[in-house]
């Protein structure tokens, strides 16, 4: 995926003389891939999510109309505008572009300043969009992701794990005796225990593709991909350590000394005999364990 300081465009063309072109009018602002054949520029679109395709509407032999559907059908790439590069077409071609989701054409001969002015403008639409998708993924207390993104993000590792056949390894966290924390301290004071804690989660990651979630009230989720359970409790330890390490005075003075948090650990190798479901209720149902255990532990 691209560099948000550099935005990415994927120019889909085998004519290495529109490549030079396109690269001498645009490199200098944008990031430029480019792809030879509708596959190739398919799985490009995927794995990068470009902000905008520049796409030809003839490609090695095969037409640049066929991939514009496949395109639209696919969550990752759904939303990315696709500018088709053609020679001077009548109404109807036109018509058949924009029918199938193209976002517009660009016309040989290149005109420099018209396709500066397009691809500008079209690239200023996408980043609005995700940044609006961004902000409708993260947690407004916590600034971590929140369910929704909690769940898409577990699913694509799990496709993902499963094309790598890797494991993959989830931690369900729970927040000890919060419900007399707030009681006791007031909602805003748990607020900002909230807070700490997804701070907290945050810094025991080790990888950037490791991802922590709040999914609901005090509960939180870790993703850990490529992860089996040997690592995912050095993990887990290390979340629960600090926890307590903060030692931030809790409600129930009686019996317990500081905040706590207990956590059910779970890994699986994706296959054929198992959905991602089977993780999620595992990890639950060892988050329960663990508080029924006595709290301020892990159940695996």
């Amino acid at each position: 995926m691209e560099d948000p300081a550099t935005p990415l465009i994927l120019i889909a063309d085998d004519d290495t003389a529109n490549i030079g072109a396109l690269t001498e009018i645009l490199g200098r602002k944008y990031k430029l891939l480019s792809a030879d054949t509708c596959a190739r520029a398919l799985e490009v679109a995927v794995n990068e999510r470009p902000c905008l395709i520049l796409l030809n509407t003839l490609l090695s032999g095969a037409s640049g109309y066929d991939i514009l559907p496949k395109l639209g059908e696919i969550d990752a790439t759904r939303y990315i505008p696709v500018l088709m590069i053609t020679d001077p077409i009548d109404v109807s071609s036109e018509a058949r572009g924009l029918l199938l989701g193209a976002a517009g054409y660009i016309v040989k001969p290149f005109d420099r300043e018209l396709i500066r002015a397009r691809v500008d403008a079209h690239v200023r639409v996408i980043k609005y969009i995700r940044e609006v998708e961004r902000l409708s993924m993260i947690d407004a207390l916590t600034d971590i992701p929140n369910r929704r993104s909690f769940d898409v993000t577990v699913n694509e590792e799990w496709r993902r794990m499963f094309r790598n056949r890797s494991p993959i390894s989830l931690l369900m966290i729970d927040v000890d005796n919060f419900k007399d924390y707030n009681d006791t301290y007031g909602h805003p004071q748990g607020d900002i225990l909230l807070k700490y804690l997804s701070h907290t989660f945050t810094k025991c990651l080790r990888r950037p593709y490791d991802t922590a979630a709040r999914i609901g009230g005090e509960e939180f989720a870790i993703i850990l991909p490529s992860t089996d359970l040997i690592g995912a409790m050095g993990v887990a330890e290390s979340i629960r350590a600090a926890v307590e390490a903060m030692r931030v005075p809790c409600a129930n003075l009686g019996t317990d000394t500081f905040v706590t948090v207990s956590i059910g650990v779970a890994a699986m190798t994706p296959n054929e005999h198992h959905i991602i479901g089977d993780l999620i209720e595992q990890a639950d149902r060892n988050l329960y364990s663990a508080k029924t255990a006595g709290r301020n532990r892990i159940f695996a």
